[in-house]
């Protein structure tokens, strides 16, 4: 019965997850923009707007320019995530590649800097004023999230090991559609309940800028409206009709 739930709660959060980010990624993209809106100083060419974009998502270089420990705490976050996710891989690859093996070391000592990434961002939201006052509850939500799963996690390496054999095998029977049982000790359950739990808000919260950042029509943009004329689809259509009903 316990593998059966969570076979069918980790299956129904991804399937919230990819139709959730496949939905908003389609509005993003169908999103209008009528007008050149590049954030100044901002590069000429389609490259050099995509240079800026990686720059963005690589170095969070708007941050950096705007407020240095938002920036240390956003990056460190983001850098441990990418490694603690990267780490996570062994419970779906079989055989683990050796890269993969590699990196095992660099993925538990993320997890800690993760942790007190988040623990430094929330104390910001709570301790700087102007940054309380706009913060929503949905805001400490996720902080909570993020935090707790960091928090189980390192308790599962610490405090109450599982068989990472048997977890292994119970995704990759996910994946497989053969179910292997799962182990119940109650960090491990409350763990993998969390992680579902943030797989299916994900599309629907703050989070998602993780894939809006690619979207921002002041990061996507070259700052050429001297060179070239920018006009949305719509607006083409109805410059069209508006030619069409002149000539008839």
């Amino acid at each position: 019965m316990l593998t059966a739930t969570f076979a069918v709660l980790f299956y129904t959060a991804t399937v919230v997850l990819v139709l959730g980010l496949a939905a908003r990624v389609y509005l993003y993209a169908r999103t209008p923009a009528p007008l050149r809106i590049p954030t100044t100083p901002a590069p000429t060419s389609r490259g050099g707007a995509a240079l800026r974009v990686t720059s963005e998502v690589v170095a969070f270089r708007s941050l950096f320019r705007g407020e240095k420990l938002l920036w240390l705490l956003s990056w460190a976050f983001h850098v441990a995530l990418l490694l603690v996710i990267l780490r996570h891989l062994r419970y779906f690859l079989d055989p683990a590649p050796q890269w993969l093996v590699w990196i095992q070391p660099l993925g538990l000592y993320a997890a800690y800097v993760l942790a007190a990434a988040l623990v430094g961002l929330w104390l910001r939201r709570l301790w700087i004023d102007r940054v309380r006052h706009i913060s929503t509850p949905s805001d400490h939500a996720a902080l909570a999230l993020l935090l707790a799963i960091g928090l189980t996690g390192l308790g599962l390496q610490h405090f109450q090991p599982t068989d990472i054999v048997a977890v292994k095998a119970f995704f990759i029977g996910l994946m497989q559609f053969n179910w292997q049982p799962l182990p119940s000790e109650p960090l491990l359950l409350l763990h993998l309940t969390l992680v579902a739990l943030l797989m299916m808000v994900f599309p629907f919260s703050k989070l998602l800028h993780a894939a809006g950042v690619f979207f921002s029509p002041t990061r996507n943009q070259p700052d050429n409206p001297r060179e070239r004329r920018h006009i949305a689809p719509w607006a083409r259509a109805l410059e069209q009709d508006a030619t069409h009903q002149k000539q008839e």
